[in-house]
């Protein structure tokens, strides 16, 4: 199925703006809580000042990296700006198929003049790679279904004797082998010393295979908060975000785990090979969405940190609901008293392999 056609077709956040002859820019991103704050915060935004340009959702990110290699190959590019995780920026910058960027001539400075390389500072990871927010994969669980003692530790996650039910993950190595390893009793600045041998590949298959049973793995970032929802599993990761939208928008009776919360960035990437047209067009959309009011509205809408440090303290109160959503960001010093942050090299260096053997494992 065409994604990008049926979004045209059914969806609401496929916004026209001008006449016929508007320009077209396919932008990609994750969908739900996440993309909306897109959307509101500087789609919308930019449209309402530029009435020639008509911003189309595609939401496909998961799948960037296989469909722009597939795209190059092909030789025909479809997707304009796309919202990738660090490490597939990595890689897509790597193999030449995204654009690399001129961060303090391409895009806005802060408010103050400082320069945009300083002021997004250690969020920039690669030449290719636009940081918009600082988020994390951690877990939600149900509080009426974990008995009398909540989860306190990520550990938790792996017993089942304690907190017997259904679990959700991911389905990808990335955080579950990280987990597996910490809860199998390894240091957290050695894990990916350990993930980096066979033997400590096995060692995560193996602690994984305690839960293998009683997981429902998920591949939208939505599923999570459903599943919890309708009660279908007592504990599951997600992105603090959605989780957010489930609690704080939804009053479900969910409960935010922070312990050992996966720190990520996510950010844009243009793909290679864009007519001088569309560049053009996306460089200027790229401009305006990540400059330092654009990222500070964002989290208007959503719980993510934004990338750039002259946002941070235009964080306010939640477009909608009015409470403060400093607490709620998963960079408040409460929520992060026992971080893992993960490594994007290596994921990046590692990760078709770990993919492939995590599909067999999974096949077992």
């Amino acid at each position: 199925m065409n994604v990008t056609k049926t979004l045209l077709a059914t969806t609401a956040l496929t916004f026209v703006a001008g006449a016929a002859s508007a320009l077209d820019l396919t932008l990609v991103s994750w969908g739900g809580a996440y993309q909306t704050s897109q959307l509101k915060a500087y789609a919308e935004p930019y449209m309402a000042e530029n009435p020639d340009v008509n911003i189309i959702w595609d939401e496909s990110s998961a799948e960037a990296v296989a469909k722009l290699r597939a795209m190059n190959e092909a030789g025909n590019i479809t997707w304009d700006l796309v919202d990738v995780t660090v490490s597939d920026s990595i890689r897509l910058c790597d193999e030449g198929l995204a654009r690399e960027i001129d961060f303090d001539t391409e895009l806005a400075a802060a408010p103050d003049g400082t320069s945009a390389t300083d002021d997004f500072g250690a969020t920039l990871n690669n030449d290719c790679f636009v940081p918009q927010i600082v988020y994390s994969t951690t877990f939600g669980y149900r509080t009426d279904l974990v008995g009398d003692t909540a989860p306190t530790s990520v550990c938790d996650v792996f017993d089942l004797e304690k907190f017997p039910g259904k679990r959700s993950l991911q389905k990808r190595p990335i955080d579950n082998m990280e987990w597996a390893l910490y809860c199998d009793g390894v240091a957290k600045e050695e894990i990916y010393n350990v993930l980096g041998t066979d033997e400590g590949q096995a060692q995560a298959f193996a602690k994984l295979d305690t839960i293998k049973d009683s997981v429902v793995w998920w591949t939208a970032g939505a599923e999570t908060p459903q599943l919890l929802a309708d009660g279908e599993v007592v504990m599951g990761s997600t992105f603090n975000g959605r989780l957010f939208s489930a609690i704080a928008e939804q009053n479900q009776p969910i409960a935010m785990l922070w312990d050992m919360q996966s720190y990520d960035l996510d950010g844009w990437i243009v793909p290679a090979g864009l007519s001088e047209e569309k560049e053009a067009a996306v460089m200027d959309f790229l401009k305006f969405a990540t400059d330092t009011q654009r990222l500070a509205d964002q989290a208007k809408y959503i719980s993510y940190g934004p990338a750039r440090a002259s946002s941070a303290p235009l964080v306010g109160q939640h477009a909608d609901l009015g409470i403060d959503m400093a607490p709620h960001m998963p960079t408040d010093p409460a929520n992060a008293t026992n971080v893992h942050v993960y490594d994007y090299g290596w994921w990046a260096d590692n990760r078709d392999d770990l993919d492939a053997k995590f599909q067999a494992w999974l096949a077992q």
